[in-house]
């Protein structure tokens, strides 16, 4: 077993990762990514994630795929993961908890405050490996997305909003 950070190689894996996770998570058609999104998100000029990969039995079997997040009240970073998946077969072997702990291994190196994640409330079996790492719920809070169509919208008002530079300002432009 090893964890190491991802490398362009590893990107058609990581996706196979990715729709594997969707089909656990009951959205086998929900995965939109492709290698070369995924390699741009990843390893492009301005890359957007990271991800560090787990071997086991020489082949990439789990991976983490995270990103930067700030928190207001620490004024510190934390990192955010995205996706943590660890294919059956290598299940309760360690990879898991070896990922999570390079993850906060980052964090700490980094000096970041934390590290967060969302997991779906029937997840019993990641539930209880969270909590048994010292993870704790959040359980005031929810979470809120804005995608598809509402996003289109809410964005494409602010878009037609004459004078306001706030796009420019950001660096932004739009598509």
């Amino acid at each position: 077993m090893s964890i190491r950070p991802a490398t362009p190689a590893d990107v058609p894996a990581i996706l196979q990762l990715i729709i594997d996770l969707a089909v656990y998570e009951r959205e086998p058609d929900a995965v939109k990514a492709t290698v070369t999104g995924l390699t741009e998100s990843l390893f492009g000029a301005a890359p957007t994630v990271e991800a560090i990969v787990a071997e086991h039995d020489g082949a990439v079997a789990g991976m983490a795929l995270f990103f930067t997040n700030y928190s207001t009240w620490s004024g510190k970073n934390g990192l955010y993961l995205e996706d943590l998946y660890v294919t059956p077969e290598a299940r309760g072997s360690g990879l898991g908890k070896a990922l999570l702990q390079r993850l906060a291994a980052i964090a700490v190196e980094r000096g970041y405050a934390r590290v967060e994640w969302s997991v779906l409330d029937w997840n019993a079996p990641a539930i209880g490996f969270y909590r048994s790492i010292g993870a704790v719920p959040k359980d005031e809070w929810t979470v809120y997305r804005l995608d598809g169509d509402a996003l289109a919208r809410l964005g494409g008002d602010a878009l037609a909003r004459p004078g306001d530079d706030t796009l420019a300002a950001l660096g932004t432009t739009p598509a």
